[in-house]
């Protein structure tokens, strides 16, 4: 089972805050958490820590934060053929001050012009594949060239390119957010009809498998919002990534969808409970002792 994730990587280093700071006053941290993120990439970073066979394609800088994103990558077996090292150009990297006390995040980002990478060609037949929509040329080659692959999509932006990427796959895993924007209609959760809307509205305009998360309430599929667990939020940075790498892992192994879906929820309450993006990501132990427990 051969998996190809391919779009954003980054760089992140999180402050973790007891309370979020006051405009123009000094502070001082104790402790600083440095590691990748980014959509896709993240997704890559687990399923590489879980054993999966899973490449990553996606364009870094050839510079220091390139260079550890590369490093971090190989750490958990991430084959990295086609990730990019491009010179001249800077790696994409984010600060974010996470707000212990109510689980908040604010990110600044460090975002050069919007670069393509270059083309390639794989020498291997993907089983799976996950796009975030950063790379949409060579996410729709690959749609294309790829027909018989599960495909995925981590969509968050309600760009015209992400919705046209959104009609190729075989399975839509979007935020709330872009469900709202791109049906025009407001998820009310005290209210069914709201939901049955929004779903209705998405499963026509995009004709596959939809799915849409709802941060601590879990996620919305087949009509049903499948709950997640309630764990203390001190840093969200990088949940949503986290369910959908979870999600591929365990819709790539042939797990029901349902159940699929159940368990990816509880990846990201999981890692919401901890500070930073990959080193919150659970391990598939965690991930079993934690269903048998609230199972």
């Amino acid at each position: 089972m051969k998996i190809l994730c391919l779009g954003h990587a980054t760089y992140d280093v999180t402050l973790p805050l007891d309370e979020y700071p006051v405009e123009n006053t000094k502070n001082r941290v104790q402790e600083r958490i440095e590691c990748g993120g980014g959509p896709a990439s993240t997704a890559a970073y687990l399923l590489g820590s879980w054993g999966a066979d899973v490449h990553f394609a996606g364009i870094v800088g050839n510079d220091f934060y390139g260079h550890k994103i590369k490093e971090e990558f190989e750490s958990v077996n991430v084959n990295t053929k086609y990730l990019e090292l491009r010179d001249n150009h800077s790696t994409t990297s984010s600060f974010v001050l996470a707000n212990r006390q109510n689980g908040s995040r604010t990110t600044f980002a460090y975002k050069p012009k919007k670069v393509e990478m270059s083309k390639f060609e794989l020498d291997f037949n993907p089983d799976v594949i996950l796009i975030d929509g950063q790379e949409y040329e060579m996410s729709k080659n690959l749609l294309t060239k790829y027909p018989n692959a599960l495909t995925i999509i981590d969509a968050g932006r309600d760009t015209n390119e992400v919705i046209e990427l959104c009609k190729m796959v075989k399975w839509v895993a979007c935020s709330k957010e872009f469900a709202e924007k791109v049906t025009g209609m407001e998820i009310i959760y005290d209210n069914n009809e709201t939901i049955k809307n929004v779903y209705s509205k998405l499963k026509e305009i995009f004709k596959n498998e939809v799915v849409v998360t709802l941060e601590d309430k879990g996620c919305l599929y087949n009509f049903e919002i499948i709950k997640s667990i309630k764990l203390k939020s001190i840093d969200s940075t990088g949940a949503g990534d986290i369910f959908h790498g979870a999600l591929t892992y365990y819709l790539a192994n042939g797990y029901d969808p349902k159940y699929a879906l159940q368990l990816a929820n509880y990846a990201g309450a999981i890692s919401v409970s901890r500070i930073g993006t990959r080193n919150s990501i659970p391990t598939k132990e965690e991930m079993e002792a934690v269903y048998n427990e609230f199972k």
